[in-house]
This record gives structure tokens, C-alpha cells and sequence, in this order.
């Protein structure tokens, strides 16, 4: 049974993401894809845009160890950091395993309490929703129209979704459901892995209060904005690079930036599927051809993953040379 179980955590997003992909590019000219690359594709701005992809995993490690802080745990700075750059790498072989990825690389290099360190990561999971919750928020009054116009071409409107729906359609919403549940009853059942259940949720809970001890709130959200103005950035420079998104502006990079953040909700590989569908469709609305999303999302996708890709390389490099320490050393 529990190889069956880790058979469907590890197949299950592959075939989800995979399935939405497929459909996308079925009648897709993958040809062009290097022609575009190397004729129509300004490469400077590319690059303007990487950084900003490390930087944003380098805010998460400073302002997780600052979490940890509080409750008595002080990792040091580069194991904090490298174990953040490690976790995505991970989450792109098994979806969301990151966190717990992370939680043991302190763990075992610096000897930090695995639970204490799993309620931070839940603790920043609640303040990046926030922070997502404000942006979508933001965005909704300003772009007003444009939401409106995607909710009513995907039949995502309360009053026409139920009217829309075929039987496979149903079929399929019954089968996410049932995905997204016995994912979540894996991952409650993973807690378990390393300590009791009752010792893991109280080191959740005490990581959820630790924000009330942080010893400087605007240092937090200094973290928190450089980590989601980074984020940002890392995206919206890739507008630069072709001539069909570089002048769409801000306020089309920002939609599509809030609906591939929410897209990526969806337990799969970096959000491969999901995130793709969502952009392509916003860029649409906005002018852009359908071929022409299509190249963007691909490329964008592609290389910024690859990004995340080397980022976990070198955390793992760099971690076998490393030191371990005991908790007392700390």
C-alpha cells in the first residue's frame, strides 16, 4: 500500500500537468520553438530576469530564519538560504515535498526541530496567501473588465459554470476532487514520518505564534515584498524579450502574474500545465495570438524552471561542504 501511495504522489501531478500540456500543444509546431529562440527572442532581457528568480529564493531563507529565531533556532544564514534553493528544486520531482525538503536540511545540518521548523514554513504559507489575497484584490479593482472578460471565455461565472457543464465535465471536476483530497491525505499523513503527531502539531502551532516574537516586523516585511517584488520582476522583465508582450505594460504583466500564482495552486511540477493555461488565456485577452502565448509560456516556463533546476544543483554541491552542527554549537 504505501508504495502504491507513493506511486500516485509521485505519478499524479506528472499526469496532471502533463494531460493539460498535451492538450495545449497538441497542434503545436515545436519547430518554430528554436527559430524563436535564436531570431525573434531579445536574450538580454532573459538574463535581466534570472536574478531576480535567485533573489526572491534568497529573501525566503533570510526571512525564514528570522522566523525561527524566536522559538531558540538560529540556522546559519547559507544553510537557511541553500535549503530554500533546494526545496524547489525538489517540489519539481514531487510536488510540494519542499517543505519538507527544507525542514530536514536544517535539521540535519544544524540540528533545527523539524516541527518547530514545518510551523514556520506554515506560517509563511498564511502570509504569502495574504499577500496574494491583497495583490489579487489590487489588481481586480484596476483590471475590473479584463477578469471579467477571462471568468466569462472560460466559463468560470457562478451563473453560467453549472449550465456549461457536460457529463465529462463533471467527470472531471469528480476526479480533480478526488486528486486533491487523497493528496491532502498524504501530505497529513507524511507529518507523521519524522515525530509524533502530537509533537508535530504542537511545533506547528508554536511556528504559527512566532511572528509575535520577530525582533524586527519591518525587516519581515521587507522580506516579504522583496520576495513577491522579485518575483514579479523575474516575470515581467520576460515581456522584454518579445515583441508580441513588450508592449502590453504592467497592468496585462500583473493580471497574468496574479493568475499564474493562483494557477499554480495546482499540485504539479513548478506548476507546469496549470500556470501555462492561465498566462496563455490572460495574454490572449489582452491581443496577444494564440500561437504567440503559446511560445511565451513555453519558453518562459522552460527556462525559469531550468533556473530552479541549477539553483537545487548548487544548494546540494554546496551543502557537501557544509559542516554539521549540534543544536548546542548554535
Amino acid at each position: 500500500m504505501n508504495k502504491f501511495q507513493s506511486a500516485i504522489r509521485f505519478l499524479l501531478p506528472l499526469v496532471l500537468g502533463g494531460a493539460i500540456l498535451w492538450w495545449m500543444y497538441r497542434d503545436f509546431d515545436f519547430q518554430r520553438i528554436e527559430h524563436v529562440l535564436w531570431h525573434e527572442m531579445n536574450w538580454t532581457w532573459m538574463l535581466l530576469s534570472l536574478p531576480f528568480g535567485v533573489l526572491a529564493q534568497m529573501f525566503r531563507g533570510w526571512r525564514w530564519r528570522q522566523t525561527l529565531e524566536p522559538m531558540g533556532e538560529k540556522p546559519r544564514t547559507s544553510v537557511a538560504v541553500n535549503s530554500v534553493f533546494l526545496s524547489y528544486a525538489a517540489s519539481l520531482v514531487v510536488p510540494r515535498i519542499g517543505e519538507f525538503t527544507r525542514c530536514g536540511v536544517l535539521k540535519r545540518w544544524d540540528d533545527i526541530s523539524f516541527p518547530k521548523a514545518l510551523g514556520t514554513v506554515v506560517t509563511e504559507r498564511a502570509v504569502d496567501s495574504l499577500v496574494v489575497l491583497f495583490v489579487t484584490g489590487t489588481t481586480l479593482l484596476f483590471q475590473m473588465s479584463v477578469f471579467g472578460t477571462f471568468f466569462k471565455k472560460t466559463g468560470t461565472s457562478m451563473d453560467t459554470i453549472l449550465h456549461q457543464f457536460s457529463a465529462t465535465g463533471y467527470v472531471v471536476t469528480f476526479i480533480c476532487g478526488i486528486a486533491v483530497l487523497l493528496l491532502l491525505h498524504l501530505f497529513l499523513k507524511r507529518l507523521s514520518i519524522y515525530n509524533k503527531v502530537k509533537t508535530t502539531l504542537s511545533g506547528i502551532w508554536e511556528g504559527v505564534l512566532s511572528l509575535r516574537g520577530v525582533k524586527s516586523l519591518p525587516l519581515f516585511l521587507l522580506f516579504t515584498g522583496g520576495i513577491w517584488l522579485s518575483y514579479f520582476l523575474h516575470y515581467y522583465l520576460t515581456f522584454f524579450c518579445f515583441d508580441f508582450t513588450s508592449h502590453l505594460g504592467i497592468g496585462c504583466a500583473l493580471v497574468s502574474f496574479v493568475v499564474g500564482s493562483i494557477a499554480v495552486i495546482v499540485p504539479t511540477p513548478n506548476g507546469a500545465g496549470p500556470w501555462h493555461f492561465a498566462v496563455k488565456t490572460m495574454l490572449i485577452l489582452y491581443g496577444v495570438q494564440d500561437e504567440q502565448a503559446l511560445y511565451f509560456v513555453l519558453i518562459v516556463h522552460t527556462i525559469q524552471t531550468f533556473l530552479v533546476v541549477l539553483l537545487g544543483v548548487w544548494a546540494w554541491l554546496r551543502l557537501q561542504y557544509v559542516k554539521r552542527t549540534t543544536h548546542s554549537n548554535l
